[in-house]
């Protein structure tokens, strides 16, 4: 059988592209051709990479071809990509994994929601992209009502002083996704979720993958004059201090949750008294007094909020495919009926006490 030709690409969050153009005869990779703007010493090495990956079966993991590229890199340097980075760029070659160019992203931006409801399309939406059912989405969030939204993994009382909150009228939910609590009112935050199939994010590590998903935030930010970087695990930073944090959750089937909240202009006094760990999370945001707004987002550009979401998303329009799109009826139905079931529900809220 003859040989057939494919390509894929990976651009490395923070480095370089690699592509690979990978030939391939009855099921096993014949030739693999490895380029790019990376830097690579000696030059011979790259003979060595490109004929390690020969004769394993088109379906190897990442993994596999790691080891492989590894062992065939010896004492090499790689400057702006790594054996990983070469890994994916061939699986994408191969069909396995797919790039940003590979979809066209839905935009939505409904008008204010409830935080249970919010929560609740969160996984109707993640779950549909899954299943094939719609394509990736971006979609920013308006809160009806002020809130507290504690990981899917925090303890209730740990985390929040619910006197405090029920007095001040904040709403205390639990997302589906993991890491901390987050306190949000109207208009003092943008928030978005991105819902994402797995191949996006095949071979990549939980930490790889929120860089790799975080990184047109950042050209979107830098678009707006913020000097934004990714800070591992999962926040968004800049020189003057933390603008937001991101969390993840992966669905069975093969769906990815990816959202991120970011401080426009909060209320620092309000959420120490809510939030049981409110100074230790101001002291990360660039601010030692509680009286202080933490207000990174418009205190560094001098922007309305409503401007700053336009400047993000037409940046995000600038970079990949996009269409306009809606919630449908039927995923309006199944959200109701979770905000019902599970996110209402205080036995969810409060199933880690």
């Amino acid at each position: 059988m003859s040989a057939q030709t494919r390509r894929g690409e990976y651009k490395v969050p923070g480095g370089k592209l690699v592509a690979a153009d990978v030939e391939v005869a009855d099921g096993r990779i014949a030739r693999v051709h490895i380029s790019g703007d990376f830097f690579l010493e000696p030059d011979e090495a790259l003979e060595d990479l490109n004929a390690s990956l020969a004769g394993l079966p088109e379906s190897a993991s990442v993994q596999t071809m790691s080891e492989r590229l590894d062992e065939a890199l010896g004492d090499a340097h790689m400057v702006g990509f790594t054996p990983a980075s070469v890994a994916i760029a061939v699986r994408r070659a191969l069909g396995f994994a797919t790039g940003w160019d590979d979809h066209t992203f839905e935009i939505m931006h409904p008008g204010p929601l409830e935080p249970e409801m919010h929560l609740a399309l969160d996984q109707v939406l993640t779950e549909d992209v899954a299943s094939g059912a719609r394509p990736p989405t971006l979609r920013i969030w308006e809160w009806a009502s002020p809130a507290v939204i504690i990981g899917s993994f925090q303890s209730l009382r740990n985390e929040v002083d619910l006197d405090e909150a029920a007095k001040e009228g904040v709403r205390v939910v639990r997302r589906i996704s993991g890491g901390g609590a987050m306190f949000v009112e109207p208009g003092n935050a943008v928030t978005y979720s991105l819902y994402v199939p797995a191949s996006l994010v095949e071979g990549l590590s939980f930490e790889q993958s929120y860089a790799f998903l975080d990184d047109w935030v950042l050209g979107g930010l830098k678009s707006v004059g913020i000097d934004a970087f990714y800070k591992p695990l999962n926040d968004i930073s800049s020189p003057l201090g933390k603008i937001g944090g991101a969390a993840q959750k992966r669905v069975v089937g093969g769906g990815v949750l990816h959202h991120v909240t970011m401080s426009y202009d909060m209320d620092a006094e309000k959420m120490t008294r809510i939030l049981r760990i409110g100074r230790e999370k101001l002291s990360d945001k660039g601010t030692t007094s509680a009286k202080k707004r933490v207000d990174p987002l418009r205190s560094q550009t001098g922007m309305d909020r409503e401007d700053i979401i336009e400047a993000l998303l037409a940046h995000f329009r600038e970079r990949y495919r996009t269409v306009d799109g809606e919630i449908s009826a039927e995923e309006w139905a199944r959200a109701e009926q979770l905000v019902q079931t599970k996110f209402a529900d205080p036995e969810w809220t409060a199933r880690i006490p």
